[in-house]
């Protein structure tokens, strides 16, 4: 029997009493059928990825901090990683930063990009950090990489007072930035809380928004599955990390306060084109290890 029926067709069976019985078969046909992804991610193997398990799960670079780009890379392809968030500090130089980034390096970021092309991994956003500080053209210099790197997003650990110079890039570049929050919630200037995410999208683009992350922000005493429900539309991507609630330290996942299943499951459910990026920072061994621990973890969640 199939169980390919038009909405009229179905309309008839819900009279006879068959349709409620295919309707969780039907409901769940819809569900595997209905990944929803980033236009960056359309197309590639980490939408076909998405597709098999529900929701796009890759990694954050940082991750990784302790390899070198192109062990990162190889490290990704061992654990089956498809999507990504790259941490600029595995394509910038750790002395004179400044006046790295007062130079092109249009060449250098799109050979990059094919390292990645090559290994069947997408850059989905770029992590940088924009401060006050900044001058027009650091601002502007961290667009650039983005572009020539591929991606549409930008992730940063920014200030909210920083974030309406931001957004005029944002603008000219057609591409969306992603405040990162941490759990200090004692400085107004911080990006860490609800109240601090509005300050920070107030009079901006909806280019501006969010890149939540889930540990930090229970840390810091806030709802995850809440926030998620009444701003997904605002919300790029998140970071999977587990913490203990009252500023506790991070812990293998499992361990914490974090609901990192829920959150999983809510974006699957719901089909919010939310890509999920683990990001490894509790004390544990081997990186390639550790993430590879997360990332069972979070497909086990999503089988419960």
């Amino acid at each position: 029997m199939t169980d390919k029926y038009t909405r009229r067709e179905w309309a008839g069976l819900a009279l006879t009493g068959l349709g409620a019985l295919m309707l969780p078969s039907f409901l769940s046909s819809c569900k595997s059928m209905a990944v929803a992804v980033p236009p960056v991610l359309k197309g590639t193997l980490a939408a076909k990825q998405a597709a098999e398990i529900g929701i796009v799960l890759g990694a954050q670079t940082y991750s990784f901090r302790d390899h070198t780009l192109d062990d990162a890379i190889k490290i990704m392809g061992q654990l089956g990683i498809r999507s990504c968030e790259l941490w600029n500090g595995h394509i910038q130089p750790k002395t004179d930063l400044k006046g790295w980034r007062a130079k092109d390096h249009t060449d250098e970021m799109k050979a990059i990009r094919a390292k990645f092309d090559a290994a069947g991994i997408t850059i989905m956003a770029y992590t940088d950090g924009f401060r006050d500080n900044f001058s027009e053209q650091e601002i502007e210099q961290v667009f650039r990489i983005a572009r020539d790197l591929g991606t549409d997003t930008i992730t940063t650990s920014a200030t909210v007072s920083v974030m309406k110079r931001v957004d005029v890039y944002a603008k000219k570049y057609k591409i969306r930035v992603g405040m990162h929050g941490h759990s200090n919630v004692n400085n107004p200037n911080e990006l860490s809380s609800p109240d601090s995410f509005a300050r920070g999208m107030a009079g901006c683009s909806n280019y501006i928004g969010i890149n939540l992350d889930i540990g930090h922000f229970t840390a810091a005493g806030f709802d995850a599955i809440d926030y998620i429900k009444q701003h997904h539309d605002r919300i790029y991507c998140i970071h999977v990390k587990d913490r203990k609630k009252n500023q506790g330290e991070n812990q293998p996942l499992g361990q914490g306060d974090t609901p990192i299943g829920p959150v999983l499951r809510l974006i699957r459910d719901m089909h919010y084109p939310i890509p999920a990026h683990i990001e490894y920072e509790y004390k544990g061994g081997d990186s390639l290890v550790e993430v590879g621990k997360c990332l069972d973890y979070c497909k086990q969640q999503l089988k419960a």
